[in-house]
């Protein structure tokens, strides 16, 4: 059971202000290749999982911003952590049609 929701805006400081979409793309394929419930929105992506699980996968992501080249990442992360289970859908649901 999942046991936590974490948001996360990964800003990459790219050479010559190019253009982070491709950055943003790659870390988002990160998750993915994870295997933890996720879901991308316009601003941050949420992810549904193990805190220990995702906290591994961000870690790995910024890492993966600094062998692109990147000097450095900003990572803004919200964290729900609740043992009793964490669900974006239950979470979400009276918004859902």
């Amino acid at each position: 059971m999942a046991n936590s929701l974490v948001s996360i805006q990964i800003l990459p400081k790219t050479n010559k202000n190019d253009n982070v979409i491709p950055y943003v793309d790659e870390a988002i394929s990160i998750i993915d290749a994870s295997g933890i419930k996720y879901e991308v929105h316009p601003l941050e992506t949420t992810l549904e999982g193990n805190l220990t699980e995702i906290f591994t996968v961000i870690e790995q992501m910024n890492q993966k911003m600094i062998d692109m080249g990147c000097s450095n990442v900003i990572s803004q992360i919200k964290v729900l952590y609740q043992p009793s289970g964490a669900s974006m859908d239950q979470l979400t649901e009276k918004y859902r049609t």
